[in-house]
């Protein structure tokens, strides 16, 4: 158990009456992606009304700053200022999860110290990525940033993208840590999913990263989706986590079979490319992405857009709700 001085302990104390069994977010919680000017900047105007979009369509959280949101592309100063952008815009209307993961133990303690000074709800904290750490290593790393800052901690394992898969045992392990309060399971290996809500789904949180196994994961036990595509069809995700967390089979199902053509095409190619072509086409964000990512090779376009037509979002778009950028970096 995390050892903290008296003022912390108390804080952590408050998370648990607050959040109640420690599961703080429960339904559709977008992985947000960061717009850009096709000169690679930050698109501030995009951003906000992607925010606003959100919460009209029953977002239950922003993902803000992780894989989908370039964070391996953006610079620090923009990673911070991306958490505190959304948090303004949002205005606690909304939570903000922000991405603070990082293969440096100290680093991803800094990211998550900067997303709690500008007022995140949580942070999500992926595997630390290309240096591999063991079990026991993942545990230290994950522990550390636990005990070093007073913050909402959802866990992330995603092995197709770190190389480094951390077991569910380990999971076990750090979900009796006061403020670790989730797991977004990337593997979509649904019988693993179920193993995770059997053996600490009453201590945390258990999310789906992956949105073709996402509502299996949920009438299972868990408690919500991380998801891609949540930023093309907001409200219909948002639907479909609703009904699967209440039971309704039926209806999750007939809502899963509408989005499953979107959630393949979606990963056609590397995410977030598929992801931010198929957003400029309803006109919510211009075509900028960064390199080494490049925009979506035209011979997918026809497959994006029939799985859109299919989920029945290609038209209308959504219309323009722009926010205002105020600068608010965050250290």
């Amino acid at each position: 158990m995390a050892v903290f001085p008296e003022p912390m302990r108390a804080f952590c104390a408050w998370l648990g009456y607050f959040f109640g069994a420690k599961h703080m977010i429960t339904g559709s919680i977008v992985a947000l992606v960061t717009p850009m000017h096709e000169d690679g900047s930050v698109d501030w105007d995009s951003l906000g009304g992607l925010v606003e979009m959100h919460i009209d369509a029953g977002t239950a959280a922003l993902g803000a700053v992780g894989t989908t949101g370039e964070s391996a592309t953006l610079s620090v100063p923009e990673h911070c200022e991306v958490i505190a952008f959304c948090v303004k815009q949002s205005a606690g209307r909304i939570p903000v999860v922000a991405g603070t993961g990082s293969n440096s133990t100290r680093e991803a303690i800094e990211l998550t110290e900067a997303a709690a000074s500008a007022g995140a709800d949580a942070c999500l904290l992926v595997t630390p990525y290309y240096n591999r750490p063991t079990q026991a290593g993942l545990f230290q790393h994950f522990k550390a940033i636990a005990e070093a800052v007073a913050i909402p901690q959802i866990l992330y394992n995603v092995p197709g993208r770190t190389a480094v898969d951390m077991s569910n045992e380990t999971v076990e392990q750090l979900a009796p840590l006061e403020n670790v309060v989730g797991i977004k399971d990337a593997t979509g290996d649904t019988d693993r999913g179920r193993d995770l809500v059997t053996r600490c789904g009453d201590q945390i949180a258990i999310y789906s990263g992956d949105d073709p196994t996402a509502m299996e994961l949920m009438l299972a036990g868990g408690h919500g989706n991380i998801s891609v595509t949540a930023n093309v069809a907001p409200a219909i995700m948002a639907d479909l986590c609703s009904r699967a967390l209440s039971g309704d089979r039926a209806g999750a199902e007939q809502l899963n079979e509408r989005l499953a053509p979107l959630n393949k095409a979606l990963f056609l190619e590397a995410n977030p490319i598929p992801v931010k072509w198929a957003m400029e086409q309803r006109n919510r964000i211009k075509p900028g992405i960064r390199l080494p990512l490049t925009p979506l090779d035209p011979r997918h376009h026809e497959e994006v857009l029939a799985a859109m037509e299919a989920a029945g979002i290609l038209n209308p778009p959504f219309p323009a709700a722009l926010g205002s950028h105020s600068s608010a970096r965050c250290r």
